[in-house]
């Protein structure tokens, strides 16, 4: 079942000797409904691959000490435990050199307990990061960054996982699906999940993403064009930016800058994705859109914290058990008489 929250504003005006109260509605996209659903039926899959002889494993690799990313891998460890995922740290400092990183992704390549592995960005900017990305076998590339994923991604062959149902059978059936055996990055591929969840429509909507990345804003591009919106993509040399946003139906933005969303960038009823993640010096986390004046004018609009966060995690666990499953299913941990 969907529940969605609502916030109300009000505002009063005047017209003659009359006072008349205006009231705006904000519903909330929330995604710690949509992961909790996702997370119950990761656990059941991985209980029952323990059950054939398979302990599920994800490995965390983390460089450095940057504040979102170590949120981020903190709060990917709880979820592991919480649905029965065996996580394996791999933790570097800031120094580290792509020697080592490389030895560490042959270690884990070779790693029978680890099925994915989530890399943390940023690299040291000494780093080459595509070559480190690249490095690791596609068959444990569950947050869908090296260039197979994306060719995958690119070329349709994947896109099946964006215009299949809810979900709900999807782990038994992508086994079976050789096109589905190609990992979706986790974040846009969360934002579309949670669009879903919430009945958004999308075919023939124009969908405006701030952010070029491409772990979310190039690849959420391409899953909008799979599920049939018009996309317009944005990034830092984008003259006007708010006459672009101001044509979103649905608007996502993933810069990493915050308040670059304001409401007068924004038409009312739209629908707007916050996937900023920005940890501020009171130890708070805010996103890239200025919710106050932006849920205003939104008729759809997801918190940070608690909004697209939340689905990205529990999409890394769904792929994880993906990833267990093929591999149990073409090399079976139970002997066969």
């Amino acid at each position: 079942m969907t529940f969605q929250i609502q916030i109300m504003f009000f505002r009063s005006f005047s017209i003659g000797k009359n006072n008349v109260q205006e009231v705006f509605m904000a519903d909330i996209l929330d995604g710690k409904t949509l992961a909790d659903s996702i997370k119950q039926r990761v656990k059941k899959e991985v209980a029952s691959l323990k059950k054939d002889g398979v302990d599920v494993g994800l490995g965390l690799l983390l460089t450095g000490d940057n504040p979102a990313s170590v949120q981020y891998y903190k709060t990917t460890l709880g979820a592991c435990k919480k649905v029965g995922i065996t996580a394996h740290e791999f933790r570097f400092s800031e120094t580290v050199s792509l020697n080592q990183l490389l030895n560490g992704i042959h270690e884990i390549n070779r790693d029978e307990r680890i099925h994915g592995l989530l890399m943390l960005m940023p690299l040291p900017g000494k780093i080459n990061a595509r070559r480190v990305i690249n490095t690791l076998v596609p068959e444990k590339d569950i947050d869908g960054l090296g260039s197979i994923s994306v060719g995958r991604l690119s070329a349709d062959e994947s896109t099946i996982q964006i215009v299949r149902d809810d979900g709900k059978n999807a782990m038994s059936r992508d086994r079976l699906m050789p096109t589905a055996w190609s990992f979706l990055p986790c974040t846009p591929f969360g934002v579309i999940r949670l669009l879903d969840h919430y009945k958004v429509p999308i075919r023939g909507k124009h969908a405006v993403i701030v952010g070029k990345s491409l772990a979310v804003g190039k690849p959420l591009s391409m899953m909008f064009l799979a599920k049939e919106a018009t996309v317009t993509i944005c990034h830092r040399e984008t003259r006007d930016l708010g006459s672009m946003t101001r044509q979103a139906d649905i608007l996502c933005s993933a810069t990493g800058k915050v308040g670059l969303i304001r409401g007068d960038m924004v038409k009312k009823g739209a629908v707007v994705v916050d996937v900023g993640i920005n940890m501020l010096q009171n130890g708070t986390m805010t996103g890239d859109v200025d919710f106050a004046s932006v849920s205003k004018k939104a008729s759809l609009i997801t918190p940070v914290p608690g909004g697209v966060g939340p689905v990205t995690v529990a999409m890394l666990l769904e792929n994880t058990v993906r990833s267990a499953q093929r591999a149990d299913m073409l090399y079976p941990a139970m002997a066969i008489v």
